[in-house]
């Protein structure tokens, strides 16, 4: 989730841009660069690191330019460098090109350029769209955009500037957010409204297909494909600067809430081959025989990342009959873990610097065990130290509470659970793509889910003066239990747990009293009448419940005293459904309670000290 920005017009360009990554800084903070029009040549200014590196670096010969295009990138192929960095540029300097996205075929065009003698100075998938250009140019920008986005497989912003149009700024969408800001003589490009709000209000949203030339005085959007032009109305920004970096928002936690279906995609994106309905990791390539070496596999995390190595226990032992342990890392670097060569560790973390989760790491390769990172930051310690990476793609999570954080990890744990099982060939081709299909259906669920939040938000301010709040689960839904009473405990301060709902009558119905908040979970077949007498046991001693199941499963309506559904899937992956209403309830009591959403007391987003 990169952040880019272009200007054409009459301003100091450097200056412009560099004032729009500021405020595009929070969408990826490893690099940034510009890359503008001057003279008779495209030069290019990057950095690894924060903006201020670039800074310093433009200080000592600052350009007076009209026209550039800037970036700050959040790694997804190759770590933080310089040479990583955008702009991304062919190796005469004729065309640059910034990039927000992800293009899934760039090793097959990298190989094909390669063999007619293109050479590349970075590890990222970005750099090939600027050899495209440059080999497939004939004089007509707009024709080599169509050519050039013909090429490529995946998710892309992308902003472009040639040698050989110093007064024309390109642009193109597909998958990834674009706006155009339409101002006075002048005319920007960015992944985000904040980046333009400085200099116009007026703006068009790019849709997917779509592309736009841009001149100081004048804006026309085509059709890529067609070439065909466009009648779009112009957008009004109403919102202030801090509405406006938040997507209109209230809050970073909710934005991110809601950002989920499109990280899902993300995470998905190039992971699964739609031909063989086979999933596929680039960064793993394992074979049978390693995997066969492995007797085992124990999950290692903190918090958040702990509830969704919970969930992978489950799916991976479903899947592949292989026996999984879940530690948290803070007691397993204190005592004689048994493993070794024959133990496949998984370690999770959002950051990749949480400290436990590295001392954790480093303690298992010193026991002979091969360790796979899942985490969302390339070129963190954990992505640097593991010996096999998967990152995650929610792109930076601002608010302290994980939400896509969260989902992103889980739905990685299914991606590997689907991939083990069919190299172990443990799971049958119909029973492989019904799963696959299941997973990849749930983003367009997610989003039908989040359209359904009012009735979410008079529960939870129903709730806001409670002094105890309770949820109940049972299989899978006891996991996800275990995250929803984490997320409302540490943003509303209400004490709150999780409970295996099975293990009530083993001292938890003590607690339960008239009136009692309990949040229950059904949605797991297989124990569906287990869970509702359970429901009928707190019910009996005065509990209030809410009930969270399957839009199937209506016979819950007789046991609750409040329902909420999520759509039909596959009880397995149920997990990525039954987490949104319960994030939602956390937020909602949150700011029923007038508290600080985004920035809890006593915690922080990454824990980096013991």
């Amino acid at each position: 989730m990169c952040g880019i920005i272009g200007y054409i017009g009459e301003k100091d360009v450097q200056q412009v841009l560099t004032a729009g990554l500021s405020k595009l800084e929070y969408r990826g903070y490893d690099s940034a660069g510009i890359a503008v029009h001057h003279g008779d040549a495209v030069q290019v200014n990057k950095s690894k690191g924060r903006l201020d590196e670039l800074h310093h670096q433009l200080e000592p010969s600052p350009f007076s330019t009209r026209m550039g295009i800037g970036h700050t990138r959040w790694a997804t192929h190759g770590p933080p460098s310089d040479q990583n960095s955008h702009p991304h540029t062919d190796a005469g300097n004729e065309f640059a090109i910034v990039h927000n996205g992800i293009i899934e075929n760039y090793l097959e065009i990298k190989r094909d350029l390669a063999e007619i003698g293109y050479t590349f100075s970075s590890e990222t998938d970005s750099e090939v769209i600027s050899h495209l250009f440059h080999y497939l140019y004939e004089g007509n920008m707009t024709e080599t955009i169509q050519k050039v986005v013909e090429r490529l497989k995946g998710a892309y912003a992308l902003g472009i500037v040639s040698k050989h149009e110093p007064d024309r700024l390109y642009a193109v969408r597909e998958a990834s957010p674009l706006i155009i800001g339409a101002g006075e003589e002048e005319a920007l490009i960015s992944s985000d409204i904040p980046a333009v709000l400085e200099h116009t209000r007026d703006i068009y949203i790019l849709e997917d297909g779509e592309m736009a030339v841009l001149t100081k005085n004048d804006i026309t959007l085509l059709q890529t494909k067609t070439g065909q032009p466009l009648n779009r109305e112009i957008f009004r920004v109403d919102w202030n600067v801090e509405q406006a970096e938040k997507n209109g928002y209230d809050h970073f936690m909710l934005k991110e809430i809601h950002e989920q279906p499109e990280a899902l995609k993300k995470t998905l994106a190039g992971r699964v081959d739609q031909a063989t309905k086979r999933v596929q990791f680039e960064e793993l390539q394992w074979s049978l025989e390693r995997v066969e070496q492995w007797d085992k596999i124990t999950i290692i995390a903190c918090g958040t990342a702990y509830h969704a190595g919970l969930i992978g226990k489950h799916v991976i032992e479903e899947l592949t009959r292989t026996p999984v342990d879940v530690e948290v890392a803070s007691e397993f670097r204190y005592r004689r873990p048994i493993i070794d060569e024959k133990t496949l560790v998984i370690v999770i973390s959002q950051s990749g610097e949480t400290a436990d989760t590295l001392a954790a790491l480093r303690q298992s390769q010193h026991l002979g065990a091969n360790v796979l990172a899942i985490t969302n930051v390339v070129g963190s310690s954990i992505a640097r130290e593991a010996d096999e990476v998967i990152l995650t793609m929610a792109g930076p999570e601002i608010a302290v509470a994980s939400t896509k954080a969260y989902t992103t990890q889980v739905l990685v744990f299914y991606l590997l659970g689907i991939y083990l099982a069919d190299l172990k060939q443990k799971i049958t081709k119909d029973y492989r793509i019904q799963l696959l299909e299941a997973v990849l259906d749930i983003p367009n669920k997610m989003e039908e889910l989040l359209e359904y939040s009012e009735a979410l938000q008079r529960y939870s301010e129903s709730i806001k003066d409670a002094s105890s709040v309770f949820f109940i689960g049972r299989s899978l839904d006891h996991a996800v239990v275990l995250e929803g009473s984490l997320k409302l405990k540490e943003i509303s301060y209400i004490h709150s747990e999780a409970y295996a709902a099975g293990e009530l009558k083993h001292g938890t119905l003590a607690l339960i009293e008239e009136g009692t908040p309990i949040i229950a979970l059904i949605t797991q077949k297989e124990v569906n009448e287990k869970m509702l007498g359970n429901i009928k046991e707190v019910k009996a001693r005065g509990g209030h419940v809410l009930g969270v199941s399957m839009k199937e499963n209506m016979e819950m309506l007789e046991y609750v005293d409040e329902g909420c559904y999520i759509p039909d899937s596959l009880s397995l992956v149920t997990p990525l459904l039954t987490v949104i209403p319960l994030q939602l309830i956390s937020y909602y009591t949150s700011l029923a309670l007038g508290n600080d959403v985004d920035k809890p007391r006593n915690l922080a987003k990454s824990v980096t000290v013991e």
